[in-house]
C-alpha cells in the first residue's frame, strides 16, 4: 500500500503541550527524523512512520499520555493497561463500559461517555476541566484512537454516521476528510462520534498475543493513518499500490475490481468526503514526500517514479500539494 503522510498542522498541535511545558521540541522532532525547519513551512508533511515515532517520543519524554494538555498526567502504559483489561470483553459495548470503569479509578480531565438509543450510539467527550489545548488536539486524538481501536477489536469497519465538534471549523478542514469519512459539523454543543447502535453488539475477535503486537506501535500509529480501517479510500490505495510509473487504472476498472458500479463507488467515495482524483493525487503526493525524505533518487527520478513524464509538471503539482517545490522540501528535510 502507498505510504501515507501527515500535515504539519498535526505535528505542531501534537507538540504544543510540550512546548508550553518548556520541553525542547526541536530535539523531539530530530529524534523522530523530522527537520524542525521543515515544520515552519505551511503545507509541509511528514511520513506516517515519522509521526508515529514523534507521538511515542512525546509520551515517553513527558511521561504523560495527555501530552501536557491537562492539569494532571496520565502515566505511560495507562492506555495499554486498559487494553489488556478490555481485550477479554465479549462485545464492543462491554469494552466501552469496562474502559470507562477503568479510567474512573483516576483523575481524568477528559473522558469518553457512551450513550445510545434504539438506532444510534454516541461516544461523547466529557470534560471535567478546561484543557489547555488551543488546537483541540487531545480530543481529536481521542476520537480517532477510539474509532480505530474499535475497528481493530472487531475486525470490522465501523462506519460513522457523523462527527460533531464543539468549536468552529478550522482552516485545515480538508485534513479531516481522511480522519473521519462521514459528515462533519462544527460549533455544536459537544464533540462526539455517532454510529449505528448495532455495532455495539459486534464480537471482539482479538486476543492477548495480537494485542501485544498491536501495542508495539499503538495508539501512536492509529493517529498516523489518515485512512479508515477498510474504507473504500484505503482499499483503492491498496489496489493502486506503490508503483506509480505506469498509468493508473481508470475509474471503471477500479470499480469493477471492487465489484461495484461506477455510480455506486462514486457515491461511496462522496460519503467518505473524497474522490478518485483526490485519492490519486494524495498517493502521488505521499510517495513523493517519502522519496524526497530519502536520498536514493534525484528529483527528476522521483518525478518518473510517481508517474510524471515531465519534471516541470511534477514541480508544479508538488508545489500545489504542499506549497513547496520538491527541491525546497528536500532541503528542509536535511
Amino acid at each position: 500500500m502507498a505510504k501515507l503522510t501527515v500535515s504539519e498542522h498535526f505535528v505542531t498541535a501534537a507538540l504544543s503541550g510540550a512546548k508550553k511545558k518548556g520541553y525542547n521540541t526541536s530535539n523531539m522532532l530530530l529524534e523522530a527524523g523530522i527537520e524542525p525547519e521543515l515544520m515552519l513551512q505551511q503545507g509541509a508533511r511528514v511520513t506516517d512512520k515519522q509521526y508515529t515515532r514523534l507521538m511515542q517520543i512525546i509520551w515517553n519524554t513527558m511521561e504523560d499520555e495527555y501530552m501536557g494538555f491537562a492539569s494532571t498526567k496520565s502515566k505511560p502504559g495507562t492506555f495499554a493497561t486498559m487494553c489488556y483489561l478490555t481485550i477479554h470483553c465479549n462485545t464492543l459495548e462491554s469494552v466501552f463500559k469496562r474502559a470507562d470503569a477503568f479510567y474512573n479509578l483516576f483523575e481524568k480531565p477528559v473522558s469518553m461517555a457512551l450513550s445510545r438509543d434504539e438506532e444510534q450510539a454516541r461516544l461523547t467527550i466529557v470534560f471535567d476541566e478546561q484543557l489547555d489545548d488551543p488546537y483541540h488536539f487531545l480530543q481529536e486524538s481521542l476520537l480517532v484512537i477510539w474509532h480505530r481501536f474499535s475497528c481493530w477489536l472487531t475486525g470490522k469497519r465501523i462506519m460513522l454516521d457523523s462527527v460533531s465538534f464543539n468549536y468552529p471549523e478550522p482552516p485545515h478542514i480538508d485534513e479531516y476528510k481522511h480522519l473521519f469519512h462521514c459528515p462533519l459539523t462544527f460549533n455544536q454543543p459537544c464533540t462526539q462520534l455517532v454510529f449505528s447502535a448495532r455495532y455495539l453488539q459486534e464480537t471482539i475477535i482479538r486476543d492477548e498475543p495480537e494485542l501485544k503486537s498491536f501495542l508495539k506501535s499503538s495508539p501512536a500509529n492509529l493517529l498516523g493513518k489518515p485512512d479508515d480501517y477498510n474504507s473504500y479510500t484505503s482499499r483503492i490505495r491498496q489496489q493502486i499500490g506503490r508503483d506509480l510509473r505506469e498509468e493508473l487504472p481508470d475509474f471503471e476498472t477500479v470499480s469493477a475490481e471492487l465489484n461495484l458500479s461506477p455510480q455506486t463507488l462514486r457515491r461511496r467515495l462522496k460519503e467518505e468526503n473524497t474522490s478518485y482524483q483526490e485519492i490519486k493525487d494524495n498517493i502521488r503526493r505521499d510517495q513523493s514526500i517519502y522519496h524526497l525524505s530519502r536520498m536514493d533518487f534525484s528529483i527528476n527520478e522521483i518525478a518518473h517514479l510517481v508517474g510524471f513524464t515531465e519534471p516541470s509538471t511534477f514541480h508544479r503539482a508538488f508545489k500545489k500539494w504542499t506549497g513547496l517545490t520538491p527541491g525546497a522540501y528536500r532541503q528542509g528535510e536535511r
